[in-house]
């Protein structure tokens, strides 16, 4: 038998999948996640206003009064706005106690937690399956009472379905009848590939044509979203996701994968607002604390930057080396690393971006000059590139001091000190001398070599430092020093990952330029 229909997706076109984004209650069961009440009704309305997310499920009824106003918030702001019958509370087999907190807090919508496994139901709720089915019709009655819909998790159905069908069969054959609206089908523990995802969620869907199933994937064996694929490539209409794949232990299948494989690989619609995935992805990682990994598909900080020379030189030739998942698509935009594997091509494609054409001359000194910074391992942005151009158009091969090597010394409780030795027309001068600071030290040194050939010194009038805007911890930092010498004031800067490494290229270029004056 043929496992899957992934090569034929010609009838997925009039398909539409209801994605269930379940950020704010099994997203905030990742460790160390817990969002504030302004938080979670933040990420509600951007999750329904912003991605327009079929439903969201925001809690776990009963959990604390914390918990029980922040509901009552966020089923008051969806009462106003007509989303309402889009919010859904976790809720469990305990009479009417879950539907109750559901009730007081406003909302309509209980996604009821059943065992989906006989070990689950015999060892945790020690009852045999008929007690569980008793006490499970028992909650819909009250539900119906309190005009309340229900959906119900099977929950470890993956292992109900790998060690004790007849159970999830018993447990589906007497409440398929019933108002049930969804039947959600969790891989809890994360025990699935997508050949047993396939296979289960075919039997289900062949064993009862007329009920509508979600597929709620973990990511224990990186392996959610190849399982909602599977899932829904076998007819499944419903799937579970969460924003960045948040959730417990490795996670839940992430919005942002899910969206992608759904329309590019299934060719199937979903009602999802691809252009704001990127940027709602990111208020989650702010509000959360977890860090999107650069490499994370779709938002990742490095999914659309080639690094590598070859690769810009290929989407100049026709764009070789793009695929459907266009930048555009999601708000974003291609990016152009620029580092040691960085070529020309990669280069001229950021100088395009900002509007500045170079010489070949001076485009070989540039690439040499980012691949020294890549040596370093420092990141180069397209931010750096004005002042890495400054830096490079300002060098001059030929000058008469140069900078042969230095020492700085910092420590708490005594003077710094610097050490200097310089070259000037082929002779090289060396001293040491403490400061006020590593700069004035690095300054005193170096103007008694001066004192002691003659030379005249310049007047300092101003130091100030810059990063490159959108600058981060170890950004390039321009050093520009504005000098006083014969009754002329001038301005020389210097470039590097080092503060001061930077204010000592300005000094060095400084020295030169009054060679000439």
């Amino acid at each position: 038998m043929n496992n899957t229909k992934k090569n034929d997706t010609s009838d997925n076109m009039n398909r539409n999948i209801k994605l269930l984004d379940t950020t704010l209650r099994d997203g905030e069961q990742t460790s160390g996640v817990s969002f504030a009440s302004s938080e979670k009704l933040h990420i509600a309305r951007l999750l329904l206003e912003d991605l327009n997310v079929d439903r969201i499920e925001i809690a776990s009824a009963k959990v604390s009064e914390g918990e029980f106003e922040t509901v009552k918030k966020v089923a008051k702001w969806a009462e106003a706005n007509n989303y309402i019958d889009k919010i859904e509370v976790l809720g469990f087999v305990d009479g009417d106690l879950s539907l109750k907190w559901i009730q007081r807090a406003g909302c309509k919508v209980m996604n009821l937690l059943c065992k989906g496994s006989l070990k689950h139901c015999e060892d945790q709720l020690r009852k045999s399956p008929e007690e569980h089915l008793s006490d499970i019709k028992v909650v819909l009655r009250e539900a119906e009472k309190k005009n309340i819909s229900i959906n119900i998790y099977l929950e470890d159905w993956s292992n109900g379905m790998l060690h004790s069908k007849d159970y999830v069969f018993f447990l589906v054959d007497n409440l398929k009848d019933t108002q049930i609206k969804r039947f959600m089908l969790p891989d809890t523990l994360g025990i699935l590939n997508p050949i047993d995802t396939a296979k289960f969620c075919r039997e289900m869907l062949e064993r009862y044509p007329n009920l509508q199933f979600d597929y709620h994937a973990h990511n224990d064996y990186d392996l959610a979203v190849g399982n909602v694929f599977a899932a829904v490539n076998e007819g499944i209409s419903g799937v579970h996701t969460t924003i960045n794949g948040l959730g417990e232990r490795a996670g839940n299948a992430p919005l942002a994968s899910v969206v992608a494989i759904l329309h590019d690989q299934l060719n199937i619609k979903t009602n999802i607002v691809e252009k704001n995935l990127n940027k709602v992805g990111r208020i989650v990682e702010s509000y959360s604390g977890m860090r999107i990994p650069n490499n994370q598909p779709v938002t990742g900080d490095n999914v659309f930057t080639q690094c590598a020379g070859i690769h810009a030189d290929g989407d100049n030739k026709n764009n070789l080396y793009y695929n459907d998942l266009l930048p555009e698509r999601f708000g974003r935009a291609r990016e152009y690393a620029l580092g040691k594997t960085s070529g020309k091509s990669n280069i001229k494609k950021n100088l395009d971006t900002i509007g500045v054409e170079l010489d070949e001359d001076s485009m070989l000194k540039l690439t040499e000059r980012i691949i020294e910074l890549g040596d370093k391992k420092e990141i180069v942005t397209q931010d750096d590139l004005p002042y890495i151009i400054s830096d490079v158009m300002h060098t001059n091969t030929e000058d008469k001091i140069k900078m042969i090597n230095y020492s700085l010394s910092l420590t708490q409780g005594l003077r710094p000190t610097a050490t200097v030795r310089i070259e000037i027309e082929g002779k090289e001068y060396e001293y040491t001398a403490p400061g006020d600071g590593q700069y004035h030290a690095f300054s005193k040194a170096l103007w008694k070599i001066y004192d002691n050939l003659g030379k005249a010194k310049p007047e300092l009038r101003d130091y100030n430092v810059a990063i490159p805007p959108g600058g981060r911890t170890d950004a390039l930092v321009q050093t520009t020093i504005t000098w006083s010498y014969k009754e002329k004031k001038f301005k020389t800067r210097g470039l590097d990952v080092d503060q001061m490494a930077a204010a000592i290229k300005a000094t060095i270029r400084m020295l030169n330029m009054i060679e000439n004056m």
